[in-house]
């Protein structure tokens, strides 16, 4: 794979939370060469159907996209999303397309009545002590992807688990919707074959972006330009500096970071090729960038 397969890097720093529009959504957006990474629309507060619609129409040709959300659920340790459930699905793509039309009434691409559903709430931990008797207990369910992340020095959380500040359970079961809802549109690697031209969908975990610029697992957070620049500086991101000073918000600096970090990684034939990727792709799929 060489980085020349793709004309633009864009990052996304996605969210689950309730209502319509979030703080927490970032779009951002790297250019070839060594040039600053811009955000999408600055100031904009983005709503997730509002992404999805951007990236039907406007996306830039060639895209490699960054989605930082789990795009599946862990299926490999126990040979089902859901074992012992009869309506379980086979693939990552079925698991999208049940979520979506589980979850067809409600606005904002909200999961709420997929984790409701009372033969899949036993698999989730939710909010107000409930977790499920089917969660599997202390971290919860892991795809092979985040045991490498673990491996990495991160600690990914279960998207099974939907409680707490740092959990990504329901980011990633929105962000699912919005990927049944790109079929047709973009390809979502390694669910889909990479294609030999045109853009592509991949997750990312923006604190592998981090780490690849000198931060540490503990702190992989940049909340102010100076911070920002030092990480868009580091070698294995060559980066020109975003312009400002001051405070910025985390969201914004994680995909600023992580589109420029794109620009470097794509050419990475390695991270193309994981050690067991074969054995997941279509099922769990993969974060770009873990090995």
């Amino acid at each position: 794979m060489r980085a020349e397969r793709f004309g633009h890097f864009v990052a996304i720093d996605w969210s689950g939370a309730a209502g319509e529009r979030h703080r927490g959504i970032a779009v951002a957006l790297a250019a070839p060469g060594t040039a600053a990474p811009v955000l999408v629309r600055p100031g904009h507060r983005w709503s997730r159907p509002e992404v999805l619609d951007w990236l039907r129409r406007d996306l830039p040709a060639d895209s490699l996209v960054g989605f930082d959300l789990g795009i599946s659920l862990p299926f490999s340790d126990r040979g089902a999303f859901f074992p012992g459930w009869h309506g379980s699905p086979a693939d990552a793509r079925a698991l999208w397309a049940l979520i979506d039309r589980l979850c067809a009434g409600e606005p904002h691409l909200g999961v709420t009545a997929f984790v409701d559903d009372p033969a899949l709430a036993p698999y989730f931990r939710r909010h107000g002590g409930r977790e499920g008797a089917l969660f599997g207990g202390g971290r919860g369910r892991f795809r092979v992807t985040e045991r490498a992340q673990d491996a990495m020095g991160c600690r990914p959380y279960s998207n099974f688990n939907l409680v707490g500040a740092a959990q990504v359970g329901k980011s990633s079961l929105s962000g699912m919707r919005l990927l049944h809802r790109l079929e047709g549109h973009l390809p979502v690697w390694p669910v889909d074959p990479l294609p030999p031209r045109g853009s592509v969908v991949v997750e990312i975990y923006t604190t592998l972006a981090a780490l690849a610029a000198g931060r540490p697992p503990g702190r992989s957070k940049m909340r102010s330009h100076a911070e920002l620049a030092a990480a868009l500086a580091a070698p294995a991101i060559a980066s020109a500096a975003v312009p400002g000073a001051g405070p910025i918000d985390d969201h914004a600096s994680d995909a600023l970071l992580s589109a420029a970090w794109l620009r470097r990684a794509a050419g990475d034939r390695a991270l193309w090729a994981p050690a067991g990727l074969a054995e997941v792709a279509t099922t769990e799929g993969w974060t770009f960038g873990a090995r």
